[in-house]
């Protein structure tokens, strides 16, 4: 058989790694190996995003990318947690565990979304060239165009893009287009988002970095406010030692304005900003300095804070990868675990059924769905967010004192573990494809 033709749609930290380990099947010849297309939106790799982790499972199959020496190389080393005041006055701290042996809130192993998914796109970079120099065809990559229409016959997929208006067909479309996912969308039907994206307790985020000031530090400062609003300064990578990264959050069901606009998405940045600087206006602490700054900010990104939930991850030859099929949240910890397992499970079960697509999905289905499960369900039973994010400054106060006693008892520890995310509890299945060796910077280029 020819080999098999593969579109994905996304150049994140899911599809270049499923792409990847596709291409490290010992078992085939170049030759035989699928023939990989990438389609990305942005022009270029966007090197901005906010602070992601990676946990358990995701640091074996991260090993097996061959990237831990590039990826130790780009973290934040953030020191832990703090959970501040009005003053800045720290009530408790929650330390990393530096041994990557225990699920703590901060990972040993703390990145901007932007450093990883660059390194994953040059790991599959690297990949691509090593397979063309033994004659197979490696991956394409196509920047700055996206899908305009799909369609399916049984046998193909059928694409046109939008911005060069050409057709193109492939065995297989992936889409890894993240929460908003078009693909998700043209496939499934935007009739039923309102039904597959759910929104975590009527939460909505900000993220963007800004310049380092004296109070900043290796430590992550949260810091909440009345009206269930809070603010995250967090560190940035090496590269960066002069800025911080922000989170800013809202908590809000009634107010129409936070879900139209992030309806509208990038394109709506001037508007989500002007939205976030009125609910923060008057605030204390440091968020007058956060707001200005968020202002300026030309790496802002705003969304809702939602899970995607699906039945089913595959309709005909079109497949949904990470956020686009499974979504677990920023504030479940398991994002990069559940993008790295899926694209390790991807390629695992197309390596099992080459010949056989509907029995590969099906297998993927088979080994995704417990990992999704595991992941989705939100400490508390999703309560969390109501008890951190507290409505009335007399709640944060108690809220505060509580934490306080914590940190007086000694059990900030055991504490820190039992809200630590379950990614120590998801196993990563042998399907017999390759250990990659370690890459470093520069390797891509050879």
């Amino acid at each position: 058989m020819a080999p098999l033709s593969i579109l994905i749609v996304g150049c994140g930290i899911a599809g270049t790694p499923f792409a990847t380990f596709l291409l490290s099947n010992p078992s085939q010849y170049a030759k035989e190996k699928p023939h990989i297309t990438i389609l990305e939106r942005a022009s270029t790799p966007r090197p901005q995003g906010q602070n992601i982790d990676i946990r358990g499972a995701g640091v074996t199959i991260m090993r097996k990318l061959g990237i831990e020496t590039a990826v130790r190389n780009s973290i934040t080393h953030e020191e832990g947690v703090q959970f501040v005041d009005d003053r800045n006055g720290i009530w408790i701290q929650m330390a990393a565990d530096k041994t990557g042996k225990v699920q703590t809130g901060t990972s040993d192993l703390e990145i901007l979304r932007g450093s990883l998914a660059e390194i994953c796109w040059k790991r599959s970079r690297a990949m691509s060239r090593e397979v063309q120099s033994q004659g197979g065809k490696g991956i394409e990559y196509i920047f700055g165009d996206y899908l305009e229409s799909l369609e399916q016959d049984g046998e193909k997929v059928h694409v046109r893009l939008a911005k060069s208006g050409e057709w193109r067909s492939f065995d297989l479309v992936v889409g890894a287009d993240g929460l908003q996912s078009r693909t998700r969308q043209m496939v499934w039907g935007e009739k039923g988002e309102g039904e597959r994206v759910r929104q975590v307790a009527g939460m909505y985020g900000a993220f963007f970095s800004l310049p380092k000031t004296s109070n900043d530090s290796l430590w992550r400062r949260w810091y909440s406010a009345p009206g269930r609003r809070g603010v995250m300064v967090r560190p940035c990578d090496a590269t960066q030692p002069d800025r911080m990264t922000a989170f800013m959050m809202i908590m809000n069901l009634t107010d129409e304005r936070l879900r139209s606009a992030a309806r509208d998405g990038r394109k709506g940045a001037e508007a989500q900003k002007a939205l976030f600087a009125e609910y923060f206006e008057g605030m204390k602490w440091e968020c007058p300095r956060i707001v200005d700054e968020m202002l300026k900010a030309d790496d802002f990104y705003y969304d809702m804070i939602a899970q995607v939930k699906m039945e089913k991850w595959s309709k005909g030859r079109v497949v949904l990868l990470g956020d686009a099929g499974y979504c677990a949240s920023p504030i479940s910890g398991m994002g990069t675990t559940l993008a790295f397992n899926g694209a390790y499970n991807l390629a695992g079960a197309i390596t099992q059924h080459p010949n056989d697509l509907p029995a590969a999905l099906a297998t993927y289905e088979t080994k995704m769905r417990p990992i999704v499960d595991l992941a989705q369900r939100l400490p508390l039973g999703g309560q969390a967010p109501y008890i951190i994010n507290l409505e009335t400054a007399w709640g944060i106060w108690i809220r505060n004192r509580i934490l306080w006693l914590i940190a007086l008892s000694g059990i900030v520890e055991l504490a820190s573990r039992f809200a630590g995310p379950p990614a120590d509890k998801v196993k990563v299945e042998e399907f017999g494809l390759s250990q990659l060796e370690e890459w470093v910077e520069g390797d891509d280029e050879k």
